[in-house]
């Protein structure tokens, strides 16, 4: 984990404001150590590791209004989610695809972990001792949601704007942050769950 640290700290300096993804490659050395790279390894087993937010970016590319869903994938996990925490599968879907675009292994610049993108202090709190574990990271980042949803009366451009930039930020600005990455997210959360609905 030490290692693991230091080197998201030491990629994070070098990375620029403009720079929207990093790939960095996490495999098994010869003495046995997990080692991580942005050069892909010679050895067939390792992991794609993608320090981004896939919604996050300003200047994306992405037309949100058409890119490809994924209605059926962790069905069984979104599923028990929702119905745990009252929250709608749309919406966990529509922000398990804001946050990592459904990679299971995506760690942010940030250290967030996973499809919903936990911070590991906020996983603490929810009580996810393994945030890297699908089902848990689901069950963790919806928890998280529905916990937004309840302290901003059911509106999910604030809920969402606070899982983004952090409740106490909604509540300083008594609205959407003015920040255009949290204004880009809230808006692209807005149209994946609109789709997800259909």
């Amino acid at each position: 984990m030490f290692k693991l640290m230091m080197f998201l700290m030491l990629l994070c300096y070098h990375l620029t404001l403009e720079a929207a993804t990093t790939t960095v490659f996490q495999y098994i050395n010869a003495n046995g150590s997990v080692t991580y790279s942005d050069q892909k390894p010679i050895t067939k087993r390792y992991k794609t590791l993608h320090f981004t937010c896939f919604a996050c970016e300003v200047n994306s590319s992405v037309n949100w209004h058409n890119i490809p869903l994924f209605h059926k994938k962790y069905q069984t996990e979104i599923v028990a989610a929702s119905q745990s925490h009252q929250v709608s599968a749309a919406l966990i879907r529509a922000v398990i695809h804001a946050e990592s675009a459904f990679k299971a292994n995506a760690i942010s610049k940030k250290g967030a972990v996973g499809l919903m993108q936990l911070m590991p202090a906020t996983a603490k709190q929810l009580g996810v001792e393994k945030p890297q574990q699908v089902a848990a990271n689901i069950n963790g980042g919806t928890l998280y949601l529905a916990k937004m949803l309840k302290r901003f009366n059911g509106n999910i451009s604030l809920a969402t704007a606070a899982y983004n930039s952090g409740p106490s930020t909604v509540e300083k600005y008594n609205g959407v942050p003015p920040y255009p990455e949290t204004k880009a997210y809230v808006e692209r959360v807005r149209i994946l769950h609109q789709r997800y609905r259909l």
